[in-house]
């Protein structure tokens, strides 16, 4: 792995990369790397040698601070600049979890934010997704139209037939109140599938 890993986390860590990058690059080690370490729960860093309450707070700040800089930069109101500013967003908010989560990014006809919602969360196996809800919540903010996302615990970011099959019903659902379906995102580890892109809508 990278030292250059090893000398940020010490740093972060300690205040000073001097004399503590040795103990970062056995976290590292410990955990598989900087992915697995920021990913990690308490317990687990507890166990760790040398890791008290204040060190594993510090740890597990790391990840939550990148994730509110990733909203920050997407707020309601903000016009959606890029597929990738949608990406990188998403991928912030989605991709750490150990479960799936199925979200909708709700825009006006200006491609404007208006709700960001996380509305059916699952087990690391799928999640049930109800159309109903996506246009409810639609209705509710004025949406004129959608980008849909969810997560696949396991890293892969390939959608599914299950996947393709849930697009089409909410694709459908949404043209019925007049709301464009922009996208479906499949959030991995370190990347993001669009469905868009791919031809699947």
């Amino acid at each position: 792995m990278p030292d250059s890993d090893a000398k940020l986390i010490a740093t972060l860590l300690q205040g000073r990369s001097d004399g503590s990058v040795g103990f970062a690059r056995e976290l590292l080690a410990s955990f598989g790397g900087l992915r697995g370490l920021l990913q990690t729960d308490r317990n687990s860093l507890l166990a760790q040698p040398g890791i008290g309450e204040a060190l594993a707070a510090k740890i597990l700040a790391i990840p939550e601070l990148g994730r509110r800089y990733y909203e920050a930069s997407l707020s309601r109101g903000d016009a959606i600049r890029s597929p990738a500013d949608t990406e990188t967003y998403l991928q912030a908010r989605l991709q750490h979890l150990g479960h799936e989560l199925f979200c909708c990014l709700y825009l006006d006809n200006r491609h404007r934010v208006l709700a960001f919602v996380e509305l059916f969360r699952g087990t690391i196996d799928g999640t049930s997704v109800y159309p109903r809800e996506v246009v409810k919540e639609a209705l509710a903010v004025n949406a004129a139209a959608v980008i849909l996302a969810h997560n696949h615990p396991s890293g892969v970011a390939e959608p599914s037939q299950a996947d393709e099959r849930i697009t089409k019903r909410l694709r459908s659902a949404l043209e019925l109140v007049d709301i464009r379906l922009l996208d479906h995102l499949i959030i991995g580890a370190g990347r993001a599938t669009s469905m868009a892109s791919r031809g699947l809508l």
